[in-house]
């Protein structure tokens, strides 16, 4: 049977964070991913640009800049659990949410997909961070307009290099159906090979 590859891409959905921790030794690791319901919309850019060594009166070497990616996601409304674990947010006993300034903003992955002609695309990214978020909302008119909420989000490299990984048409079943229960983290050997190829 021949394969059949997507053509287009259209629908963002199922997005997901995964707390990040990297020890001492620089050994990255991460959470269970948590689903983020109310995707409307995401927007990254790439962040840096190759650059020209000069030598010889030539470009004699171009530098790979690559320092990750630079956007927005929106969502409906930002569950409760990812302010309290990315953001930082404390629920007092009285179920209050309290922003505190003097508190540090977590790292996680950001996981999401869009619908394909022929198979969802999969993707994440590894080490992200996202600035709170704004205060925004107006009130209803003659119509009832949905206020959403975005988070600006900056996505730069592990230590190892790694960015982001998507699927692709020939991705493994186990590692696409499986996609949204681990963090999918490519061994340096499997890399390096793949590098090689």
């Amino acid at each position: 049977m021949a394969e059949k590859n997507n053509k287009v891409k259209y629908n963002l959905k199922n997005a997901h964070y995964a707390l990040l921790t990297i020890a001492e030794d620089g050994e990255v690791s991460f959470g269970t991913p948590t689903p983020v319901p109310g995707s409307v919309s995401i927007s990254l850019d790439a962040n840096g640009e190759p650059e020209n060594f000069y030598a010889d009166g030539i470009a004699y070497y171009v530098i790979n800049n690559n320092m990750g990616y630079e956007g927005d996601l929106e969502l409906a409304l930002i569950p409760e659990s990812f302010r309290t674990e990315v953001l930082k947010e404390e629920l007092d006993d009285k179920g209050v949410l309290i922003e505190n300034a003097q508190v540090e903003l977590e790292s996680f992955a950001l996981l999401f997909e869009f619908d394909g002609d022929q198979r969802h695309i999969r993707h994440v990214l590894y080490n992200c961070a996202a600035s709170r978020p704004g205060i925004e909302g107006q009130t209803n008119e003659d119509t009832r307009e949905v206020q959403t909420e975005t988070l600006t989000i900056k996505a730069t490299p592990l230590s190892n290099g790694f960015v982001k990984a998507k699927t692709g048409n020939t991705t493994d079943a186990t590692v696409y159906n499986d996609w949204y229960k681990s963090v999918y983290m490519p061994t340096i050997a499997e890399a390096e090979e793949g590098d090689m190829a």
